[in-house]
């Protein structure tokens, strides 16, 4: 079987651990030439990790909400191996839990600056190289449950991924008759580098089975799970797909929280 993005170029950031390695991992595998960006050096581990099961990658470390940095590593992809076909903004923050009146406007700004400025500018860059090419392609932001509805993270994090849901609907109009697709990938509790210390946590106080709980299959996601659907999306598997956002949560977005009604009994 031809893998499925052979000959492909994609960047991909939050690369360094997680999802990012994850996925980038998947699309070497599926024949993918890799930019890879992170803001911490984990991405060279990353790179050396496809290298050494056969695969292209370039490392950068790059903050992904920095303009310069993005216009880099769209760049990179161009002068390296020709072209761009995917890029996948996964970078993000989860700034913490503070309330609506905890929270300062400088978290506010960082959340924003990086988990929704940053796709924008993924979208900017990569959406023109595409467009330039003539070729089409596809773009892949990572929003999260908690753009959908409350209850998944704190207020900023929350509102900045609300955001990337709306910034794909919007792009993908904008991009009409390119051929380049934007859509969101949306994962729930995922043992990610982000959620590190959440799954730490529960494995100190024994409880790492109540993780994910919540959702209807009864368990957290691993990151190679959300690899898998951007894959789908990054590829021609998804060619009518387009100005989605794509939940990979267990079911937990299915539902409004409810009490478990046991059998017999009437729902409230």
């Amino acid at each position: 079987m031809t893998p499925q993005l052979q000959g492909q170029v994609a960047i991909i950031t939050g690369a360094g651990s997680g999802i990012g390695r994850a996925t980038a991992l998947l699309f070497a595998q599926e024949g993918a030439r890799l930019v890879l960006g992170d803001k911490t050096d984990a991405v060279q581990a990353t790179a050396q990790a496809v290298i050494e099961a056969g695969g292209e990658a370039v490392a950068m470390q790059i903050d992904a909400g920095l303009e310069p940095d993005v216009v880099a590593l769209v760049q990179a992809a161009k002068t390296h191996y020709g072209r761009l076909d995917i890029a996948f903004a996964n970078a993000g923050i989860s700034g913490g839990r503070a309330s609506v009146f905890d929270a300062t406007p400088a978290l506010w700004s960082e959340v924003l600056r990086v988990n929704l400025i940053g796709p924008w500018l993924m979208i900017k860059h990569a959406g023109q190289a595409m467009v330039d090419a003539g070729q089409g392609g596809s773009i892949v932001c990572t929003a999260s449950v908690a753009g959908i509805r409350s209850g998944a993270g704190g207020a900023p994090y929350s509102a900045s991924k609300a955001g990337v849901i709306n910034l794909v609907m919007v792009s993908a109009q904008q991009l009409s008759e390119s051929g380049v697709r934007v859509n969101a990938l949306c994962p729930g509790l995922t043992e990610t580098g982000m959620t590190k210390p959440t799954f730490d946590y529960a494995k100190d106080k024994g409880v790492s089975h109540k993780l994910g709980r919540l959702n209807p299959l009864r368990r957290a996601g691993q990151p190679q799970e959300l690899a898998q659907v951007a894959l789908f999306l990054a590829s021609q598997q998804s060619s009518y797909v387009n100005g989605q956002a794509i939940a990979v949560d267990g079911g937990l977005s299915s539902s409004h929280p409810v009490t478990r009604q046991l059998p017999g009994q009437t729902a409230v």
